[in-house]
């Protein structure tokens, strides 16, 4: 199993709290947050990149800081999170490599693809701790993975050579002439292959869905061996992901990367509502998520790497 290099390791434990567990603030959302400031795609549209920044600024400054980490696009919110301040000193950066949107084959396939001029050697430049690259996956059909699986291998290289952390996140998707009932059905199985998928490449940590139950976790964990993964939120409610990181954590989960299960009913045009909820209604969440975490953290992941780093050395 591939493990975590020194460098890695340095960066790994930076998004890490004192616990060893990851709690990562995820706003690296471009469409997504647009779509949450506006409800008319013209009005989403003439949402600036600049404002885009400042909510996200927001979020680091009320949740960032009471994290570990922070995960930012190279668009909108670096290098400013940086140079104006924004981000305390104890706070670890991630830049996220992927942009907006999927293009889709003829087959129907999605194709994830990357931001534009943005390497290892880039997300290094702005001051960012490591990168994070999300690629969609379908692991029970082969030929829907070869561009995804190759724009991964790129950048889990690219960021090899570099020696800088890399966080690798997948998602799947339905087929459009797929049965609902039967791809929600497919989950567990779907996420447990994709995570397979990943490792194969040489993943060194993942974000994940959530695996769908405890016995996907448990396997995920299994599979995984001392790569640690974290789950993400996915946008639901935040009473349902709360269970989602009790069930992960219990069953091997080395911590969350969360996004809009935090904020997604914060954030506002108007900065004033945006501050008032990051503070009364986000912070309360993350208290409950770190919790959680608390309560079920073995630290067996970064435990079993740094163990295997003393004995290779």
């Amino acid at each position: 199993m591939t493990k975590l290099t020194t460098a890695e390791m340095r960066g790994y434990q930076q998004i890490c709290g004192s616990d060893g567990a990851m709690m990562v603030i995820a706003c690296d959302q471009r469409g997504g947050m647009r779509s949450l400031l506006a409800k008319e795609p013209a009005d989403q549209a003439a949402i600036s990149d600049k404002v885009l920044g400042d909510t996200k600024a927001d979020i680091a400054r009320f949740l960032a800081s009471k994290a570990s980490c922070v995960l930012v696009d190279p668009i909108c919110a670096v290098p400013a999170l940086v140079d104006d301040r924004v981000l305390q000193r104890d706070t670890a950066l991630l830049i996220g490599l992927d942009a907006s949107g999927w293009d889709t084959s003829s087959e129907g396939y999605r194709l994830s693809k990357l931001v534009p001029g943005i390497s290892a050697r880039r997300v290094r430049q702005l001051g960012a701790t490591g990168g994070k690259i999300m690629v969609y996956l379908r692991s029970d059909r082969e030929e829907a993975n070869a561009h995804n699986i190759e724009l991964m291998r790129t950048c889990i290289e690219d960021f090899a050579r570099e020696d800088l952390l890399l966080v690798v996140e997948f998602l799947t998707y339905k087929f459009d002439d797929e049965d609902e009932a039967e791809y929600k059905a497919k989950i567990p199985s779907l996420i447990v292959g994709g995570s397979r998928i990943c490792l194969d490449c040489n993943a060194k940590v993942l974000k994940i869905p959530y695996p769908g139950s405890s016995e996907a976790c448990a396997e995920v964990t299994r599979l995984a061996g001392d790569v640690p993964w974290a789950v993400l939120s996915a946008g639901v409610d935040h009473a349902t992901f709360l269970s989602q990181v009790e069930d992960a954590m219990r069953n091997g989960a080395s911590g969350v990367i969360a996004g809009r299960s935090l904020w997604k009913d914060c954030i506002s045009l108007d900065r004033s509502v945006t501050k008032d909820r990051l503070e009364n209604v986000a912070v309360p969440r993350l208290r409950e998520i770190q919790a959680v975490i608390a309560t079920h953290f073995k630290g067996a992941g970064l435990q079993s790497a740094q163990a295997g780093k003393r004995a290779n050395g």
